[in-house]
């Protein structure tokens, strides 16, 4: 058997850990950690290692970043490592712990099903949203079977959303990563 089998591992893009460095490591305001979130989308189309959606967490006392992540579905061979899945994974592994109290999540594009599911299981108290779902199937992407009442269901389990922040600048790098011609999936 290989062994390598018996490991989960996340290998982001070479241009990731430089990238990040040069961000700082505090984003007091959401419009801030939406940016970031949006930035890595863009630089993921751009060096064109996975698809246009970036995830920020960071705390919600000090605005400290505690993980980014970025969509490496492709290039990682696994279904799961869209951009928030990378980003909890990642701030749980940073933390030693599978629940991240007092963090916010902002993600580029609203939770797929997928995502959505490992939300409130991760612990984060707030979600900041940037393009819609709608957004991400106009252009093909499959985002799954949503309960219609997501967020209100969210909520309900003390997780905050708040949508439309930076909307159009999100947006714009799910359409620039369709006229690039990026896999659909």
């Amino acid at each position: 058997m290989n062994p390598n089998r018996n490991a989960i591992s996340i290998h982001l893009p070479e241009w990731f850990s430089d990238f990040m460095a040069a961000q700082g490591d505090t984003f007091p305001s959401q419009e801030e950690r939406m940016r970031l979130a949006i930035n890595l989308a863009k630089k993921n189309v751009e060096h064109n290692t996975g698809g246009p959606f970036g995830a920020v967490i960071c705390s919600t006392r000090t605005g400290q970043l505690v993980a980014a992540g970025i969509n490496i579905v492709i290039t990682a061979h696994c279904s799961l490592a869209h951009a928030e899945m990378v980003a909890l994974t990642l701030a749980q592994q940073s933390r030693n712990s599978h629940i991240l109290s007092e963090c916010e999540l902002a993600s580029s594009t609203e939770p797929c099903a997928m995502c959505l599911g490992a939300i409130p299981w991760s612990g984060v108290q707030s979600l900041l949203c940037g393009a819609r779902g709608a957004d991400a199937e106009a252009i093909g992407f499959d985002e799954g079977t949503k309960p219609r009442q997501w967020r209100a269901a969210l909520e309900r389990r003390g997780v905050q959303v708040t949508r439309n922040i930076l909307r159009d600048e999100a947006r714009a790098v799910l359409q620039s990563y369709k006229r690039r011609g990026g896999p659909v999936y």
